[in-house]
């Protein structure tokens, strides 16, 4: 994890309580700064940290924002669970997995929405194509008759070996970092780099560099042959005025279409980065796959300016818990085998 990632600018806050007043003036007078090359500047370390969810509860219906009371409500509740005044909410202890050092999920930015997804206008995920992957495996060790390839991030379909593990567990893909990103407990970081023909994004989990070519215009395809597949897909990437729009196909079919629906082998993943103040970075994002969905779907994430590094996520050195996990498993077996 880095240890760094809550020094945010001094402008910001991590506080809840700011998220209205920080940057809601930016994205009407802000003017993104240009690289010498004459492109809009995004480079840097971002964090895309929220405590909203990614579909929206029923009981807003199709509004998109919370209100000024709803924000207060939200921050008394996440104030009693931290002083672990109700038990309800959940106060932390040394029995448990994570407490609020390690979590990073406090909402930054400026109007605080009910949900990242934002059309179709419920905020939920379409429906699921007649035969489509519902989800698979499980946060655990349990063995659920699944066969491989197992496609989630954490959690597995048993515990044989590595490869019934998640994607996470095995340091392939990180339960974050997508492509698309997707806000998690911790590690929420992406630092990006440009120059005049490319664009690089460099996610912190598992620490994978997205190469991204810039092109002159949209409906750009694919330059890869349609049998080549990549856990990340292949970018490719053009400016749309202020905002730098990637597009990303050729996704292999060891991934899920989201979260763990579908698989990703012919979906078609857009992106639009677009900077709104100084300190914030626009994110969103645009499944297109008529495989898994009945529907395209589309999501946005605000992405806040970290004054700090990226260091590197080293998942293979010391990965301790696939290790223990299937160490565990083995002496599991071996007791019933004795009959114990």
């Amino acid at each position: 994890m880095n240890k760094a990632r809550s020094r945010f600018l001094p402008a910001l806050s991590l506080v809840f309580a700011c998220s209205f007043s920080a940057i809601s003036f930016a994205a009407e007078d802000y003017v993104a700064p240009r690289t010498e090359w004459g492109q809009p500047d995004i480079q840097g370390v971002w964090n895309f940290s929220s405590n909203r969810p990614m579909q929206r509860p029923e009981k807003f219906g199709e509004r998109q924002f919370l209100t000024a009371d709803e924000v207060r409500e939200i921050e008394v509740q996440r104030a009693a669970r931290d002083a672990g005044s109700d038990a309800a909410l959940g106060g932390g202890g040394v029995d448990e997995s994570y407490n609020d050092f390690w979590i990073e999920n406090a909402g930054i930015g400026g109007d605080v929405r009910t949900s990242h997804i934002v059309y179709p206008t419920n905020g939920q995920l379409p429906a699921l194509v007649e035969g489509a992957i519902a989800g698979q495996g499980v946060y655990g060790g349990e063995t659920t008759g699944e066969s491989r390839p197992v496609r989630i991030s954490a959690g597995g379909i048993g515990t044989d070996g590595p490869e019934d593990r998640g994607l996470s567990e095995r340091c392939i893909v990180g339960f974050n970092a997508g492509p698309p990103f997707i806000p998690s407990l911790y590690n929420n970081n992406v630092q990006i780099f440009q120059s005049k023909n490319t664009a690089v994004i460099m996610t912190e989990m598992i620490h994978d560099a997205r190469v991204v070519p810039l092109v002159a215009s949209a409906n750009i395809g694919s330059t890869l042959d349609a049998e080549l597949r990549l856990w990340a897909g292949d970018s490719r990437g053009y400016f749309d005025g202020d905002t730098l729009v990637v597009e990303t196909r050729n996704f292999n079919d060891l991934t899920p279409s989201f979260g763990s629906a579908g698989t990703s082998k012919d979906k078609l993943l857009i992106e639009r980065f677009t900077r709104v103040g100084p300190y914030t970075v626009d994110y969103e994002f645009t499944i297109d796959d008529a495989s898994t969905f009945t529907d395209k779907f589309t999501a946005i994430v605000p992405m806040t300016k970290v004054a700090g590094q990226l260091y590197e996520y080293a998942c293979h050195e010391g990965n301790y818990g696939m290790v223990n996990i299937l160490r565990g498993a083995r002496v599991q077996d071996a007791l019933e085998d004795s009959g114990q």
